[in-house]
């Protein structure tokens, strides 16, 4: 069975993840406006509204050619949109998916709302998808995504040298992590485990 990931809504007790769309405008730039974000992801899609908009566009011109899976993030508590993620590297034969550009406002960093996003996504991968592979990319510079992406259990496979060029002209080098199918289960214990003591 092919991997075919659809825009879809997905939850946990805390947080809702849904189809990012241009009615997320206003919240994405307020979530977004802090340089900071997007030091190690460049360029910075919240530098102006119109900016923000351009890239909302484009994550769901991508979305509508299921290269991309855009959502946001919103905190149930407050229904405050708080960040967004994306299924991207999408390879259906070989049922290969990556969770990506993920951000999160600052105000919710260091929070549940990560391994949250991140449980609903990959749980969807491994369980609805039939995925066998989800795989994360980061700077290799960003220490902070690194752990987080370690923290959920992923196993470390190395750098790609001079994999991206970014904006500002740099080169970046990428480190890539993983979780494949028969890893899942124990992964998914480990997660529900955190989720529980997480408040």
């Amino acid at each position: 069975m092919l991997l075919n990931p659809q825009p879809i809504t997905l939850s946990t007790d805390k947080i809702t993840l849904c189809p990012l769309g241009i009615e997320h405008l206003d919240g994405f730039f307020q979530a977004g406006s802090f340089p900071d974000i997007w030091r190690w992801s460049l360029p910075d899609k919240c530098t102006s509204k119109q900016k923000t908009q351009e890239w909302i566009e484009y994550s769901m011109d991508m979305t509508k050619k299921r290269e991309h899976i855009a959502f946001a993030i919103f905190d149930k508590t407050t229904n405050e949109f708080i960040g967004s993620t994306r299924y991207c590297s999408i390879k259906p034969e070989d049922r290969n998916i990556e969770i990506g550009f993920t951000f999160i406002t600052p105000q919710y960093q260091r929070s549940h709302v990560n391994t949250h996003a991140k449980y609903c996504l990959l749980k969807h991968a491994f369980e609805n998808l039939n995925a066998i592979r989800v795989e994360f990319k980061t700077h290799e510079m960003n220490e902070k995504s690194r752990n987080a992406i370690g923290r959920l259990g992923a196993k470390f496979e190395g750098v790609l040298r001079n994999q991206r060029i970014l904006s500002d002209g740099s080169y970046r080098n990428t480190a890539i992590f993983s979780i494949i199918d028969k890893e899942w289960p124990i992964v998914k214990e480990q997660l529900k485990t955190k989720m529980s003591k997480i408040y």
